[in-house]
């Protein structure tokens, strides 16, 4: 225990340095908060849906509600209910399995319904492509709005393709 605690000292503590702030994706998301709340009414709803990823893209979805990123304190959040979602944050290719499920889900989310594809698999189907386990990108199930390529991509990709596609539904 002693060599391990000698070994810490000598070498110090090593990490990333943390991503620098982007104050113009910032400015740009308060600027959208008011697009927000004039088109819905109500803060922005969103329900994420895993069609068949390996979960490295819901590692950083889940980073946007951490204190840095602070998605909650735009006035976005996460909603349990397609039925109460105005954005589906779609990950992974379809696979065979889940191609109904999303079909569904996005049946069941209220007009005006927004995709976001995250990540190459939800783009053009990554590694997996179409296969017969796989229909290969979301955008062959579903109408997608904004892509964000990936693999995965950075949470602050996410948010601005999150921003880009209410910013362009705003302006339909």
């Amino acid at each position: 225990m002693h060599k391990i605690l000698l070994k810490i000292a000598q070498v110090g503590i090593r990490s990333e340095k943390p991503p620098g702030t982007d104050e113009a994706l910032r400015m740009r998301a308060t600027q959208l908060n008011g697009e927000v709340l004039r088109m819905l009414g109500r803060a922005l709803a969103i329900r994420h849906v895993d069609a068949g990823s390996c979960n490295g893209c819901e590692l950083e979805i889940h980073a946007l509600n951490n204190p840095y990123y602070n998605l909650e304190g735009l006035g976005i959040k996460f909603v349990a209910s397609p039925r109460h979602a105005d954005l589906l944050l779609v990950t992974g290719p379809v696979s065979r399995n889940m191609e109904e499920a999303l079909r569904r889900t996005y049946e069941a989310t209220p007009e005006p319904k927004l995709v976001v594809a995250v990540g190459d698999c939800g783009c053009d189907g990554g590694i997996f492509g179409e296969c017969y386990a796989s229909r290969g990108r979301i955008a062959n199930v579903i109408p997608v709005d904004v892509a964000v390529p990936g693999c995965p991509p950075t949470p602050t990709a996410i948010m601005q393709a999150i921003l880009t596609a209410v910013s362009a539904a705003a302006q339909r």
